[in-house]
């Protein structure tokens, strides 16, 4: 099959690339369409030390399962495979199971090429009022999700949210749902306009002064060690500091502010599809402002070169038989 494959620091495309063998109770998806995220390049920069087919963002067609009647269907997937026999697993939390592998990241791999498999409990059907574009976002989606799933916010509280890229604006839509005070602050115009349209509160980095604008719940996802610092200066003390970026690089860290302030400080992974998925089909969340460029398989390192660049928004692989072409 033909694959995206980063192998030695490099990134290639081959187009004889062993299609996945799905092991027991594994399905094989065909995959229609992948979305690149801040993960995948900091793969490209070392992250995890990863070896092979990346992406974890997909919607794609099953093509072999035990069940026929699954056979056809459009689906996306959790990317977490769990051994589910550990105590972490036994204990209710797959996502962080030491025997883990992820799709694309750690393990296993991904979906950027012509066929990717997980296992059957890790996909869900996709409603046929979610377009295939849309579907892509369910997994960044559900990590958006991660923090109200893990951690009360208040319809009363001040949220801040700092970071204007794919997954902030997302953060910022879910939310806005709670109700609370929010306000998105990030650096780039055009980004926060497309908040702005959504009647978001936005705010530009520079016309911030952290000093007299302090939230109770700061959320940090711009990707970048600068944004930490930024972050944890629009805490108020006795707040809470949650932490979306991953890193290949460790940014530094006061943690002695963080210990007189008495910040709780908050990691958020990956999240539940199910209410992803129901958010899509109800509107409640818009992804497609979010698409800035897509490309066709065969042109997928140009696809990485371009969303590396700065500024960029999500940037889709379509995986059939196009050419790139521009999002409008």
């Amino acid at each position: 099959m033909k694959a995206l494959v980063y192998q030695n620091n490099t990134l290639a495309l081959d187009c004889h690339f062993p299609a996945p063998a799905p092991k027991p109770g594994e399905v094989l998806i065909r995959v229609l369409m992948s979305g690149i995220c801040n993960t995948d390049l900091e793969i490209m920069n070392g992250y995890k030390d990863f070896s092979g087919v990346p992406g974890h963002e997909f919607a794609g067609i099953v093509e072999q399962a035990r069940e026929t009647n699954f056979i056809g269907k459009r689906v996306a997937g959790e990317i977490n495979c769990p051994c589910n026999r550990c105590p972490t697993c036994l204990s209710g939390e797959p996502t962080h199971c030491p025997h883990r592998s992820a799709l694309g990241i750690l393990g296993r791999n991904g979906a950027m090429a012509e066929y990717c498999s997980l296992p059957r409990e890790n996909l869900v059907t996709l409603p046929d009022r979610i377009a295939t574009r849309e579907a892509v976002f369910i997994e960044p989606l559900a990590a958006a999700l991660e923090i109200t799933q893990r951690l009360h916010i208040p319809p009363a509280s001040s949220v801040m949210v700092i970071g204007d890229g794919k997954l902030g604006l997302l953060i910022a839509q879910t939310l806005r749902l709670t109700g609370c005070r929010l306000l998105v602050v990030g650096r780039h115009r055009e980004k926060l306009e497309i908040l702005r349209a959504m009647h978001i509160p936005v705010c530009l980095a520079g016309d911030l002064d952290p000093s007299s604008c302090q939230a109770d719940t700061v959320v940090e996802c711009t990707g970048h060690g600068g944004g930490f610092d930024l972050a944890r200066r629009c805490v108020r003390p006795g707040g809470r500091l949650v932490l979306k970026s991953t890193f290949h690089r460790v940014p530094s860290v006061d943690l002695t502010s963080l210990v007189v302030d008495e910040i709780q400080v908050s990691g958020s992974r990956c999240g539940p599809f199910a209410p992803a998925v129901r958010l899509l089909e109800q509107g409640l969340v818009k992804v497609l402002p979010l698409i800035d460029r897509e490309f066709a398989l065969d042109h997928g390192v140009a696809a990485f070169r371009y969303a590396g660049e700065k500024g960029r928004l999500k940037v889709l692989i379509n995986h059939q038989d196009i050419q790139n072409a521009e999002i409008g």
